[in-house]
């Protein structure tokens, strides 16, 4: 029961960890994106919603503003408007955006949809969502800066990873509850083939 007890703490405690890496934008990686260059799984997400219109701009701008008041602190000690958030993260024009930029980093922008829900969700029930959104995202990043595509030649745009990357994962991969015990039970009642026994014919050959 103690290592049952143990297990779902870390558990529930590395859930709120990668929350607040996802949920107030902590740099995770800078890749370009609709909107100029995205540096969390939040950015990449708002400016698709905004260009594909899913959901309504109050939505995005719910999920910007913890990330957004945050930097806004850090930076200038102040808060920023409610009305300006989308032009604060430029995107007031991504209807007219061409989506060629996230056609050719579909796993990043896959895995940053499922890192935001895994995060949100992961607040009542830490599940693999996360760890799944994560691996997307990286597998994303080394194939696009180390295999070389698609192919950027410039230095500003190029792709970089932040160790921050290294923490989401590491909570990502905690925040998977998993029992020893009820997994032991399971093995242990699966039914043991029994030897086929000999027909009565072949005891008397």
């Amino acid at each position: 029961m103690a290592t049952k007890g143990w297990a779902s703490k870390v558990s529930a405690i590395s859930a709120r960890v990668y929350f607040f890496l996802i949920i107030l934008q902590i740099p995770l990686f800078r890749v370009p994106c609709r909107s100029g260059m995205c540096t969390t799984p939040i950015q990449v997400t708002s400016s698709q919603l905004i260009a594909s219109e899913i959901f309504p701009a109050p939505v995005v701008k719910a999920l910007l503003y913890p990330g957004a008041i945050v930097h806004g602190l850090i930076k200038n000690t102040t808060v920023p408007r409610w009305g300006d958030l989308l032009e604060i993260y430029n995107l007031n024009a991504m209807k007219e955006a061409s989506p060629v930029v996230d056609l050719h980093r579909l796993e990043v922008l896959a895995g940053s949809y499922f890192c935001v829900a895994g995060a949100i969700v992961g607040i009542l029930k830490p599940g693999r969502m996360s760890m799944f959104g994560t691996l997307l995202v990286i597998w994303g990043l080394v194939k696009e800066g180390m295999l070389g595509k698609p192919v950027n030649t410039d230095p500003a745009r190029a792709v970089y990873v932040y160790p921050t990357m290294v923490l989401a994962l590491i909570c990502a991969l905690s925040s998977i509850k998993y029992d020893v015990k009820k997994a032991m039970r399971a093995a242990a009642a699966r039914p043991i083939a029994k030897p086929v026994e000999r027909s009565s014919k072949s005891k008397l050959k």
